[in-house]
């Protein structure tokens, strides 16, 4: 199996798509702007699902499924996200084909089968989830709703990357009404946290937790948290959000509660969600020229076994050497498979397991099993050593362990490398044309110098740190004051 990948250095964008494809991962489809998940690339996707789902549950979310089409009229109900989205939308006009009488086996839209209200296919769900609320809420005692769906949505791009920006996409959508604003405000905040938490634990990427400008913020939020990871060519990427929606929706959809006071409130409400964008962000903070590099939580497979053999006499050793020890790793709740395909060379699959990033590999021959021993291979390092069968297991789930970590710590210092504070514009253009990544910049809190530094730069305000030190200074671009400094950057 030949690798023979663009390099990082030499054209990164190519570098991704090739990878992508050639780790099977995903690929274009017959439908402009759409992918086809391959098996390996949605078994890493069901891994982040599962994850997810079992850490939504735990902070008491339940799952739902709302309709993929929203009539127009309800899509149109809150201004400022109808506005948002209103360029990127699929609409359906009619209902029906038939065939076409000028050319035979052919078919055309039905003129008469013309719907009487379009319906737009969804690009998020608000619109139908809160028309949806407005029949199951009428007291505080129907509070709070705390509900998710795992879907598809449809946002019709114009330039499309695998998994990075596709017309069709997967994700999760969180939706939940609340009586009270700061029981609102506490989930928006939290589900960043868990979004947080998964991208840094499981995915091994460290993230900036922030708000986002109100240029940046989702369109029909009053507030948009979010996660911002750094990838290895310095640009940004938005790995979630997590919306405070305020009462935005439940006012255009009337949405009221009796509260125990006897009064009528309009309800309270967020919005969250990670898409397979994750997919993009996972590949291109950790891979190299090599192919995938997956962190152990997310790899399909943790471990793969390799045979090396010549006659049927050894292999036959080998599988008896094996069994015990696939066994042993399955017991340990670890995610291990014997490729023992006769129909490709060891060399062949030693290539195929690094394209496609799995974390550790055993090559093990007739020396080994007369020995005791395996060959045990690290992807994320490219080394090698020698280790007893004894201790394998061990050895095994020990540096699992020190793979997470250290991809982590690995991508943390890349990103420490390239956040760089400016003070002064020149500085600022200078650093994003030679080195890229972070810039951290007073700015003055106004959209006008936000659009201003945009169009000079391409460089977007990522987010306000939630962590961010209050201390009085001077705009990067107008230089009027300014409180606190912001991350920029060039994004996807």
């Amino acid at each position: 199996m030949g690798k023979h990948l663009t390099t990082r250095a030499e054209d990164y964008s190519k570098w991704y798509n090739e990878l992508v494809v050639k780790a099977d991962l995903a690929e274009t489809s017959a439908v402009r702007g759409c992918m086809v998940i391959k098996p390996y690339g949605y078994a890493i996707w069901e891994r982040m699902q599962s994850i997810l789902d079992k850490k939504f549950k735990e902070t008491g979310h339940s799952n739902a499924y709302f309709p993929l089409f929203v009539p127009k009229s309800l899509f149109e109900a809150e201004e400022q996200n109808a506005e948002g989205f209103a360029k990127e939308c699929a609409v359906v006009t009619h209902y029906r084909l038939e065939n076409d009488p000028d050319r035979a086996g052919k078919l055309r839209v039905d003129p008469k089968a013309k719907l009487e209200e379009e319906l737009i296919v969804r690009p998020t769900s608000e619109a139908i989830i809160w028309s949806t609320y407005k029949n199951w809420i009428q007291s505080y005692r129907d509070l709070p709703i705390l509900l998710n769906q795992w879907a598809n949505v449809v946002r019709w791009e114009m330039r499309t990357r695998l998994f990075l920006r596709t017309a069709e996409f997967l994700w999760q959508e969180g939706h939940t009404a609340h009586a009270t604003e700061a029981e609102a405000l506490e989930e928006a905040k939290k589900m960043n946290g868990v979004y947080a938490n998964f991208v840094e634990n499981y995915m091994s990427i460290p993230v900036v937790q922030g708000v986002k400008s109100a240029a940046e913020r989702f369109a029909g939020a009053v507030e948009t948290y979010c996660i911002e990871a750094l990838m290895q060519d310095g640009k940004a990427l938005q790995a979630g959000t997590s919306h405070f929606l305020g009462q935005n929706f439940a006012k255009a959809f009337d949405v009221k509660f009796a509260t125990k006071e006897g009064g009528l409130e309009h309800v309270w409400a967020t919005s969250w969600g990670v898409s397979t964008r994750l997919m993009g962000a996972l590949i291109m903070t950790h891979s190299d020229d090599n192919g995938l590099v997956l962190p152990p939580e997310l790899a399909p497979y943790q471990v793969v076994i390799v045979p090396i053999y010549r006659s049927d006499e050894e292999h036959e050793a080998i599988e008896k050497a094996v069994a015990p020890i696939v066994a042993e790793l399955q017991k340990a709740d670890v995610r291990v498979h014997f490729d023992n395909r006769d129909t490709h060379k060891p060399g062949f699959k030693f290539n195929e397991y690094e394209l496609k990033g799995v974390p550790l590999r055993i090559g093990i021959g007739p020396r080994d099993v007369a020995n005791g021993t395996v060959e045990l291979a690290r992807r994320d390092t490219l080394t090698k050593k020698s280790i007893a069968q004894s201790n394998l297991v061990t050895e095994i789930t020990t540096t699992l362990k020190e793979i997470q970590v250290a991809l982590f710590e690995r991508a943390k210092t890349f990103r420490l490398e390239h956040t760089t504070e400016v003070d002064t514009f020149e500085e600022f253009k200078a650093v994003l044309a030679s080195k890229g990544g972070y810039i951290s910049a007073f700015w003055d809190g106004t959209e006008e110098t936000e659009t201003a530094i945009k169009e000079a730069t391409k460089a977007t305000i990522r987010c306000i740190p939630l962590d961010k030190i209050t201390e009085i200074g001077t705009c990067v671009y107008s230089g009027k004051p300014a409180m606190h400094r912001v991350l920029f950057a060039k994004a996807y």
